[in-house]
């Protein structure tokens, strides 16, 4: 009767598969579906996390309610609050009509959270409130409102981490962990790797009114040994393409191997951003902060050794030949060899107020040649002009946020698309500058 009911149920959600893993999963989903606790299902990236969602809802008391999907980690951290809880009219910039919230549009059926480890830590506070008294708040109001919504959540993280590193809260991990679902990733489940794509063969060749490709028996096992790191998803993709492209419907090695990431090309390097201070830049906001902090460091350092020598410093004829190279676009007098630096310099005395403009630098015990001076003088104005353009940059990137605002109304989705950046960018470059909208 056990199997007859799992089976039951994958045909029904159209789930492919054996796996005692899975079978697992989906025993706990059916018999927590019919009560109505918090559900945390974990897994990777492309593994079918949703599907767990579904059938909790449909095979629940509340299949008859609305179900709602919410990826936490695709909406900005500045509306997050208002999309899940709704906000009065003039709650903020643009708020121009109330709206209500999801958890007040799904009362009475179930929200499925889905990368629940993407939500800040402040809108994490509201929902730690839902689900102990089952009410909200609305942005911008002071009424509390009740609601009776499942939650169902769903992460690729590992939220015992994140609560130990100050990101996720410990008491709403525990509550939203009262029935945890563990879904396996599809290297996990070998014997599930053909059926799958089989499946997925069978589905294209029906849409796109093709014969079926087949696999050779070296192709199979080429297939059976990668990892799919995009779990399903990857898979799926991965048996279109080849569906789409060849002509040839019998697949062996060669062609599937052109269609796998190559070991070395998965080994590669990434520009991988911090997740602390980084999080939702895309690759080129994080070149241009890079830029932009390698500029003020350098500008940083140059002028702190230019202020010990002109302080006396007694650390300073150290700190500038240990970075000389710092030096190289500073020209003075004569053109000086960057491979060689003097090892000393004069001592001043502490009643000497300041030094000339012109630093004489003097030679070592070996008697190595003097050098000519660096010219300070020339040091700050090259200081200067570094943070004039750095300055010059920030006013033209606050400018170009302001014409694309006032271009599209103040609408930050349109603006952002018209920048070429995300809109929670956006939202961070306006708080940045203070921009008014």
């Amino acid at each position: 009767m056990y199997d007859q009911e799992i089976q039951s149920v994958k045909q029904r959600f159209g789930i492919i598969g054996n796996s005692p893993k899975l079978n697992h999963a989906i025993q706990v989903a059916v018999q927590v579906a019919s009560t109505d606790l918090t559900v945390l299902i974990t897994g990777e990236n492309g593994s079918g996390k949703e599907s767990f969602s579904k059938i909790i809802h449909q095979l629940g008391q509340r299949k008859h309610g609305q179900f709602i999907a919410i990826n936490c980690g695709a909406i900005p951290e500045g509306t997050i609050d208002s999309e899940l809880f709704g906000h009065e009219k003039g709650a903020f910039t643009g708020a121009q009509e109330a709206r209500k919230g999801y958890f007040e549009v799904t009362n009475g059926g179930t929200i499925f959270l889905d990368e629940i480890g993407e939500m800040p830590l402040k809108t994490q506070t509201r929902l730690l409130r839902v689900l102990e008294n089952k009410e909200f708040i609305r942005v911008g109001s002071s009424k509390v409102q009740k609601t009776d919504v499942r939650v169902v959540a769903a992460t690729n993280r590992d939220l015992m981490e994140q609560v130990e590193k100050g990101k996720f809260r410990e008491d709403l991990y525990y509550r939203l962990n009262t029935v945890p679902i563990i879904v396996p990733p599809l290297r996990e489940r070998e014997n599930d790797i053909l059926l799958l794509f089989r499946k997925f063969a069978s589905d294209f060749a029906e849409r796109y009114r093709v014969k079926p490709i087949m696999l050779t028996d070296e192709a199979k096992e080429i297939v059976l040994n990668f990892r799919f790191p995009g779990n399903i998803r990857q898979l799926k993709n991965l048996v279109e393409q080849v569906s789409v492209l060849e002509i040839d419907r019998n697949i062996d090695a060669t062609t599937i191997s052109k269609y796998l990431p190559s070991e070395s090309r998965r080994m590669m390097p990434a520009l991988v951003p911090n997740k602390e201070e980084d999080k939702g830049l895309n690759e080129r906001d994080l070149l241009y902060k890079v830029l932009f902090d390698m500029r003020k460091d350098m500008t940083e350092l140059k002028k702190m050794v230019l202020q010990m020598a002109q302080e006396g410093g007694q650390a300073a004829p150290q700190l500038i030949k240990d970075n000389h190279h710092l030096f190289n676009d500073i020209e003075t007098d004569d053109a000086y060899d960057s491979n060689h630096l003097i090892e000393e310099v004069p001592t001043v005395q502490p009643t000497t107020p300041s030094l000339p403009s012109t630093y004489m630098i003097q030679p070592s015990e070996e008697r190595i040649e003097p050098r000519k001076a660096v010219d300070y003088d020339k040091v700050e104005d090259i200081i200067h002009e570094t943070e004039d353009e750095s300055f010059s940059l920030q006013k033209q990137e606050k400018e170009m946020i302001v014409k694309a605002l006032r271009k599209n109304n103040n609408k930050r989705k349109y603006a952002a698309r018209d920048l070429g950046i995300s809109e929670r960018t956006l939202y961070r470059k306006i708080k940045q500058y203070e921009i008014e909208d």
